[in-house]
């Protein structure tokens, strides 16, 4: 029986998704709830399995398509018997490979797919090359030589023109020069294309500055090794980190300072009465910000949990897409990649975004003394347009003060 096998319905925040890989050929055998396909969108991958036993009959859409909600991708055989060997893959493989590029001629003179990759990348005049090949053809060498002989010219507007359009496929990998050297062009995936989208976009659109402040992390670190074993064994293997502390001092912090919580919508101001807070997370593909809901709300051990978990989902793109929507404060830490000191930017539509930075051990005046103590740079980047720079330095100066007295924290002074 043959059944429709259909894209994901997508949430109304996202438009369409793009067939980024087909991890069945057609003809290959699947198993009930077998991964057959990845859906990339703006914000997550989405995977389509094996309604059944059988076999893909037929692909649809190929890898690369964009496609909507519901769209038919692939016609799946159920109960029909698939291949599985290693023959019958390089099969599927060779009928669904495309067919090989054509030797095409300019200015007379015959140029193989490599030649006229090599040609148009560098946009050569073809008529100056000297081919020396069977029947006059240009082989890649006369190319070579010829640019490195000092005399390679541009070509005319209507030469390249005409080789640009003789060429059916870009390359993917193209080679330049005597050394070897080689370039790798791939597109960019949705995800990047949105963060880079929403990055330019806060920095168009609001007033962006940063404030910077630096904490002493002695008072927590030491709570911490104190404790960990213990909060560890308690709270059902709960790892106690630095993060959760922050999510705390930030929630208090944001609770004294509304404006911070806050984001703007067209010409209103939209006051939160609740605190999710963003967690910036890398992945292979990106980075992702999932929210954890009330944060205010949740403890340490909860605190602690819920960012593991969603740094190991991260890995494998499986963090949902409505664990990514709303937030109301965004905190980066990008001091587990080293960095001493940098800018974070803005998440739109909030107000306000935190970077953590690298504990470094520094020489400090304590009471008229030198002390080496553990301190970590802070920046908070605001949008001026809400916040003013004194409500953003006193917001920062909080955390501070906080995260030097942990115990403050849970009293809530």
């Amino acid at each position: 029986m043959a059944i429709e096998i259909k894209a994901p319905q997508f949430p109304e925040s996202v438009a369409d998704g793009s067939i980024a890989t087909w991890h069945k050929k057609p003809g290959e055998a699947c198993t009930r709830d077998d991964l057959i396909v990845d859906i990339e969108t703006d914000k997550v991958v989405l995977e389509v399995t094996a309604p059944a036993d059988g076999v893909i009959k037929e692909i649809i859409m190929d890898e690369g398509a964009t496609v909507e909600s519901e769209m038919v991708i692939a016609i799946f055989e159920e109960g029909a018997a698939g291949s599985t060997d290693s023959s019958s893959k390089k099969d599927a493989e060779a009928d669904s490979a495309p067919a090989p590029e054509e030797d095409v001629t300019v200015e007379g003179k015959v140029l193989s797919p490599a030649v006229r990759r090599l040609v148009d990348e560098h946009n050569l005049n073809v008529a100056e090359i000297e081919g020396t090949g069977k029947g006059g053809r240009i082989t890649k060498e006369d190319v070579l030589a010829y640019q490195n002989s000092g005399k390679a010219t541009k070509a005319p507007a209507s030469n390249s023109k005409s080789v640009a359009k003789q060429s059916t496929a870009p390359s993917a990998v193209s080679t330049a020069g005597t050394a070897g050297r080689t370039e790798k062009r791939v597109p960019m995936t949705r995800l990047r294309k949105t963060i880079a989208k929403r990055l330019v976009e806060a920095q168009q659109t609001a007033a962006m500055l940063t404030t910077y402040n630096e904490v002493n992390m002695k008072p927590v670190m030491e709570l911490r090794s104190r404790y960990k074993d213990l909060f560890e064994k308690t709270h059902n293997g709960a790892r106690l980190g630095f993060m959760s502390f922050f999510v705390k001092a930030a929630t208090e912090a944001l609770k004294r300072f509304p404006d911070v919580n806050a984001s703007i919508d067209g010409d209103d101001v939209v006051y939160h009465g609740y605190y999710d807070v963003g967690v910036a997370v890398s992945s292979d593909r990106g980075l992702v910000v999932p929210i954890l809901r009330d944060a205010d709300a949740m403890g340490l051990a909860e605190l602690e949990s819920s960012i593991r978990d969603f740094g190991q989902r991260a890995q494998k793109g499986q963090v949902g897409i409505e664990e990514m929507q709303g937030g109301t404060f965004t905190i980066s830490n990008g001091g587990v990649f080293g960095s001493l000191m940098s800018t974070p930017i803005l998440n739109p539509p909030q107000t306000a975004i935190l970077g953590m930075h690298k504990i470094q051990e520094r020489p400090m005046a304590v009471n008229g003394q030198v002390e080496i103590l553990p301190m970590m740079y802070l920046a908070l980047s605001y949008d001026h347009r809400m916040i003013d720079g004194k409500e953003a330095v006193q917001f920062l100066v909080t955390i501070k003060e906080l995260l030097e007295d942990p115990a403050r924290i849970l009293l809530e002074v």
